[in-house]
């Protein structure tokens, strides 16, 4: 079980400038990939699912989660967005994603084109849900 996360207040309109960071990593993951940056296409494609999920806390509670532990954002996330099988597969794809943090970010772990088009496809799902949220 996550603990519950230490909260930081954000005004709501603040959102969409975290969405546009969160763009801003999954463009920057794109090019890592078409070049075969494997570890970096990794790590672009985990801030850009935690940008987003901060994006969508902010838009719906005006808050989002301070600390290192991005589970937490995922508890966060499931106490303020309605509960349903499309949120509840959305958040199974932030924590697939989040698993992968610290893997290809600080373990030497040499990641390779299969390791990251299975974050990429849990990214697009993810953001697909997320994109439904902040649009709405």
């Amino acid at each position: 079980m996550v603990k519950r996360c230490v909260r930081k207040s954000v005004d709501r309109s603040l959102s969409s400038k975290y969405r546009r960071v969160a763009e801003g990593f999954r463009e920057a993951a794109e090019v890592a990939n078409e070049y075969e940056y494997w570890n970096a296409a990794g790590v672009l494609i985990v801030h850009a699912a935690i940008a987003f999920a901060d994006a969508v806390a902010i838009r719906i509670g005006g808050v989002k989660c301070q600390g290192e532990n991005h589970h937490e954002t995922v508890a966060l996330l499931q106490e303020l967005v309605a509960p349903s099988e499309e949120a509840g597969k959305a958040f199974n794809h932030l924590r697939a994603i989040i698993d992968h943090k610290t893997s290809v970010s600080y373990s030497g772990e040499l990641y390779e084109k299969s390791d990251v088009d299975r974050l990429w496809k849990h990214m697009t799902r993810f953001l697909e849900w997320a994109k439904g949220l902040l649009d709405a």
